[in-house]
């Protein structure tokens, strides 16, 4: 069976599997089961294929019942929609609030709902740094403002932002500022110490 782009049901099939944004807006998939219609490149649950329906655009898909998913927002012009800007955000979001918290990158690729090598990829690919980098960055400064606004000695900070050796945080923040700890918290204030990571 091939629909008015062309595309076979088993090229179409393989796209949905993968998530391949190559294919967003030469078709869509909707399933049976929830009522949903997604983009192939959407990262939810792979259905059962049994289940799955093809459409060669959204209208026909509303069309046919289906309501748009939230997750991958297939509804929107496609020119506006980056399919990995939802896990960009969850990735961040995720490593922002848990950096003082040992996790691995398979724990947070996890928690998105990725593989480890998707989302290290992916994750280089837009921000220049892997997540483990990310997570540093992070940590040093969350340290550094420890520094500046807490008599905690640099010992202390090290384990406070998720360190689990002293000289892993003192290589770490060594690497970013230049400074050790007690360098930094002397020669420092808090009106030029501080950078946020977007």
């Amino acid at each position: 069976m091939k629909d008015q782009n062309n595309l076979s049901k088993e090229t179409m099939w393989k796209a949905t599997v993968s998530c391949d944004p190559a294919y967003d807006g030469k078709f869509f998939y909707a399933v049976r089961t929830t009522g949903i219609f997604c983009r192939p490149s959407c990262k939810s649950k792979v259905p059962n294929c049994e289940n799955v329906s093809f459409f060669p655009n959204a209208n026909e898909a509303q069309n046919a019942g289906y309501r748009p998913c939230k997750r991958c927002r297939p509804d929107l012009n496609i020119k506006t929609y980056d399919p990995f800007e939802s896990l960009m955000e969850d990735t961040k979001r995720l490593i922002k609030n848990n950096y003082f918290h040992n996790m691995s990158l398979h724990e947070i690729a996890s928690r998105v709902g990725v593989s480890r090598f998707h989302l290290n990829r992916i994750f280089k690919e837009r921000t220049g740094y892997t997540p483990r980098i990310y997570l540093e960055k992070i940590r040093v400064h969350e340290a550094k403002e420890l520094l500046l606004t807490t008599n905690l000695n640099s010992t202390e900070v090290g384990y406070q932002v998720g360190y689990q050796s002293v000289s892993s945080f003192y290589n770490a923040f060594k690497r970013y500022t230049g400074l050790s700890p007690s360098q930094f918290r002397t020669y420092h204030n808090g009106n030029n110490a501080n950078q946020e990571f977007d």
